[in-house]
C-alpha cells in the first residue's frame, strides 16, 4: 500500500433546483410551525457518524439555550432572511474560508486516480440511518402504534379549544385561583361527553371531571382531585402499570437538524426539549432515521402553603402525557420530518450508546472511468481511509475554531475575546458586520450589542457576559456561553493536532505498524515493541489526542508532538488547565477506518432533479422506484457504507473522490453543466 499527496482538485457542490424548491418548504413549514408553536431554534450540527469525543456528549441535551419567545422569532426571520445570498458572491466570499490541508488533511491511502463527482446537489442524495448499540439499523417502516383499552380515542386530541387546553393546563399546574373550570357541551350527547371526560383526564392527569347542569345546559367541570389519598398513587389514574415511562421511536427527517425536530416537537406537544434524549445528533443536510426517547410521563413537584397553618408541603401534579397515540397524531401536521415504529419501555437514551451509522450517498455527474471506480471501492472497503477530523470540525470563516481553542488553553483571554468579535473577511451576515465593526470601533458591548438582533448566536452570549461581568472578567463573561459550545473549541484544537500528526505519521512510516506505534489493549495504550511489530497492521495504531493523560508514540511523532505545542506556546506535559473545563484528559482514536458493509453502483440518468433511490417515507407511502435510463447523459455512484461514532463521513468519500471537501474548494467551481 502507498500513500499519495493530495491533489489541489476539488469537489464540487453546486446549487441545484432541488435547493430552490427546498427553499419555499422550509419557509412554508416556519409558517405552519409558527401558527402552532412559535419558532424553533437553528443550529448546525457536523456530518459526522454518531456524535463528538466522550468528552463532549456530558451536557449536550440539556444545552438548550434559553430565550425569550419573541426574540427567537426575530432571531429566526433575520437568519432566513440571509440564508440564501447569489452562489457566485458566496463562492467569492469563501476564498477567505480553510482547505484541507489548513486543518491538516493532506494525505491519502489508496493509489487509485481520483475522479470528479457532486456530493450532497439535492439533501436526499445522502442519507443516514442509524446503528444502535445492540447493531440494529434503524428504520422508519411502521406508522402504528401499541394500543391498549387505556389509550384514549382520536376525538380526544381535537374535542377541546385551545382556550379550553391553555385553562386547564393553569389549573392543572395551580397557576391561578381558580379551583375548577367549566366546559360548555356544545353538542349535548352523553357520546360528546364522554370524549370531553376522557379528554381532559388524558391530557391532564392530575384532574378529575364531573357534568353539571347550568341555566339549561350542560357543562363537564374539571377540578383538582381532592385529597392525600387521590394524589397517593398518581400513576394509578394516568398511566398503565404494564407500560415503560418512556416512548421511544423512530425519527425520520429530511433537511432539518436533530435539536431543530426536538425542539418543534416540543412546542407542539408544551414540554421542554430536556425530556427527549438520544444516541447522536444528525446532519442537517440530509435524510436521516434514528431513534429518539421521550419521558412518557412524570412528577412535577410544586410546594404549596397553607393559609391556615402557614405549614408549607408537597403536591404532586402530573405534566402532559406523551403517548404513542399522541406523537401519532402529529405526522398529520409535521412538515419534513415523520414519527413511526413506536414502544414504550423503562430506560431512556443516552449519548454514544450506538455503534455508528449506515450510509447510502449518491455522487452525481462522476467522471471516473468504471476501472477507477472499482479500485477506488474496492480500497475503501479493503484498507479504508485516513481517520482525519472532517472540515465541520474546524467551521467556515476566516477564524477557525481550533485557533480560539489554542487561545483559551494559552490562557490567553484577551485573545478568545479578539479572535470570537474582530472584524473578518469572508461569509458573514449583514448584521454581523455591523457588530464586529462596532467592537472594533468602540470596544463597547453594549453598543456591539445593539447593532446584532440575533443574540443567541456565540457573538450575542459573549457581549452580553462582558455586559454583565466587564471586560476585566472575560473568564466569566466567556463562562456565559453554553459548556457545550465551549468545550468545541478546545476539541478543535486537540483534532487539529491530531491530523497534523497523522499525516506525519503517514508521510514517515507509510501504512505498516512500526516499533514505537501505539496500540490499544482494551482501554489501554500500550507502545508497539520490535519483537512484537510483526503482529499488528496499520489498523491496530491508535494516534493521541493531546492530554494528561495520554502517552506518546516512542518514534519521530512522539518529538513532532511536542514541537508543534511548543510552537503553539504550550506544554504537552502540563495539559492542566486552572479552569477545570479546559483541562485536555486527552484519548486516542484509531488513524485508519475500514467501513463495514461497503456496496456500490453505477446508475445513468438524466434529470438532476430526479431521486436516484427510495426512501423509508416512500416505500411506506407506496412510491414505485424510480425508472432510470441505461444510457443517461449522466452518471452516479450509488455507495452504502457503516461507520462508527465519532468518524467523518466526507473523509471516506474524500478517499473514493480524491478531492478537497472544504467548502471553500466546493464552492468556487464551475457548474455550468447544471445550466
Amino acid at each position: 500500500m502507498e500513500t499519495v499527496e493530495m491533489n489541489s482538485v476539488s469537489l464540487k457542490r453546486p446549487h441545484s433546483e432541488d435547493d430552490v424548491t427546498n427553499a419555499d418548504e422550509i419557509k412554508r413549514q416556519k409558517i405552519s410551525e409558527e401558527s402552532e408553536t412559535g419558532n424553533d431554534s437553528g443550529q448546525s450540527v457536523e456530518t459526522v457518524t454518531g456524535q463528538p469525543d466522550k468528552s463532549l456528549l456530558e451536557d449536550t441535551k440539556n444545552e438548550i439555550i434559553p430565550n425569550e419567545e419573541s426574540e427567537e422569532q426575530e432571531d429566526e426571520e433575520l437568519e432566513d432572511s440571509d440564508e440564501d445570498g447569489d452562489p457566485e458572491s458566496f463562492a467569492d466570499m469563501m476564498k477567505h474560508g480553510l482547505t484541507e490541508s489548513d486543518v491538516g488533511i493532506t494525505k491519502f491511502v489508496s493509489s487509485h486516480k481520483g475522479f470528479s463527482g457532486i456530493l450532497k446537489e439535492r439533501y436526499s442524495d445522502f442519507v443516514v440511518h442509524e446503528i444502535g448499540k445492540d447493531g440494529r439499523v434503524s428504520h422508519l417502516d411502521d406508522f402504528s402504534v401499541p394500543v391498549d383499552d387505556e389509550d384514549p380515542s382520536e376525538e380526544t386530541f381535537t374535542v377541546l379549544s385551545d382556550e379550553d387546553k391553555q385553562r386547564l393546563e393553569e389549573l392543572q399546574l395551580l397557576k391561578n385561583k381558580e379551583t375548577s373550570v367549566a366546559i360548555e357541551v356544545i353538542e349535548d350527547t352523553k357520546e360528546k361527553r364522554t370524549v370531553i371526560h376522557q379528554a381532559v383526564k388524558s391530557l391532564f392527569p392530575g384532574l378529575e371531571t364531573k357534568t353539571e347542569d347550568r341555566d339549561g345546559k350542560k357543562y363537564i367541570i374539571a377540578y383538582h382531585a381532592a385529597g392525600k389519598k387521590a394524589l397517593a398513587n398518581p400513576r394509578k389514574h394516568s398511566w398503565p402499570k404494564s407500560r415503560g415511562s418512556y416512548c421511544h421511536f423512530v425519527l425520520y427527517k429530511e433537511n432539518k437538524d436533530t435539536m431543530d425536530a426536538i425542539n418543534v416537537l416540543s412546542k407542539f406537544l408544551r414540554v421542554k426539549p430536556n425530556i427527549f434524549s438520544y444516541m447522536g445528533t444528525k446532519d442537517k443536510r440530509a435524510i436521516t432515521v434514528q431513534e429518539i426517547a421521550v419521558l412518557s410521563w412524570n412528577p412535577i413537584f410544586f410546594l404549596t402553603e397553607h393559609s391556615e397553618q402557614l405549614q408549607r408541603r408537597l403536591t404532586t401534579v402530573f405534566a402532559h402525557l406523551i403517548t404513542a397515540q399522541r406523537l401519532a397524531h402529529l405526522n398529520k401536521c409535521l412538515m419534513n420530518f415523520k414519527l413511526g415504529n413506536f414502544s414504550y419501555k423503562n430506560h431512556p437514551l443516552k449519548l454514544g450508546e450506538l455503534q455508528g451509522n449506515h450510509f447510502t450517498v449518491v455522487l452525481r455527474n462522476i467522471t471516473g472511468t468504471d476501472d477507477q471506480i472499482e479500485q477506488a471501492m474496492h480500497s475503501l472497503r479493503e484498507i479504508g481511509f485516513i481517520n482525519y477530523y472532517g472540515m465541520q470540525r474546524f467551521g467556515t470563516t476566516a477564524v477557525p475554531t481550533y485557533q480560539i481553542g489554542r487561545a483559551i488553553l494559552q490562557n490567553n483571554w484577551n485573545e478568545v475575546m479578539d479572535l470570537i468579535l474582530k472584524p473578518r473577511p469572508g461569509a458573514e451576515k449583514g448584521y454581523l458586520v455591523k457588530c464586529r465593526e462596532e467592537w472594533a470601533k468602540t470596544k463597547d458591548p453594549a453598543a456591539a450589542l445593539k447593532k446584532l438582533p440575533v443574540k443567541r448566536c456565540v457573538e450575542g452570549q459573549l457581549l452580553r457576559g462582558l455586559l454583565k461581568y466587564g471586560m476585566k472578567n472575560i473568564i466569566s463573561a466567556f463562562g456565559i456561553i453554553p459548556r457545550n459550545n465551549r468545550l468545541m473549541y478546545i476539541h478543535s484544537y486537540q483534532s487539529y493536532v491530531w491530523n497534523n500528526m497523522v499525516s506525519k505519521r503517514i508521510e514517515e512510516y507509510g501504512l505498516r505498524a512500526v516499533p514505537g506505534d501505539l496500540t490499544l489493549k482494551g482501554a489501554t495504550a500500550v507502545h508497539i515493541e520490535e519483537g512484537d511489530v510483526d503482529n499488528y497492521t496499520i489498523h491496530d495504531v491508535v494516534m493521541p489526542l493531546p492530554g494528561f493523560d495520554v502517552i506518546y508514540p516512542k518514534h519521530k511523532i512522539g518529538e513532532a508532538y511536542k514541537e508543534m505545542l511548543v510552537a503553539d506556546n504550550l506544554d504537552i506535559n502540563n495539559m492542566r488547565h486552572k479552569i477545570r473545563d479546559y483541562s485536555l484528559s486527552g484519548a486516542y482514536r484509531k488513524i485508519i477506518i475500514r467501513p463495514q458493509n461497503v456496496n456500490w453502483e453505477v446508475v445513468a440518468y438524466d434529470d438532476p432533479r430526479i431521486p436516484l433511490f427510495t426512501t423509508d417515507l416512500d416505500k411506506l407511502e407506496g412510491k414505485p422506484l424510480p425508472v432510470l435510463p441505461t444510457d443517461g447523459k449522466f452518471r452516479a455512484l450509488k455507495m452504502e457504507f457503516s461507520l462508527p461514532p465519532s468518524t467523518y463521513a466526507t473523509m471516506a468519500i474524500r478517499e473514493v473522490l480524491k478531492m478537497d471537501t472544504s467548502i471553500k474548494n466546493q464552492t468556487q467551481l464551475n457548474t455550468t453543466w447544471l445550466r
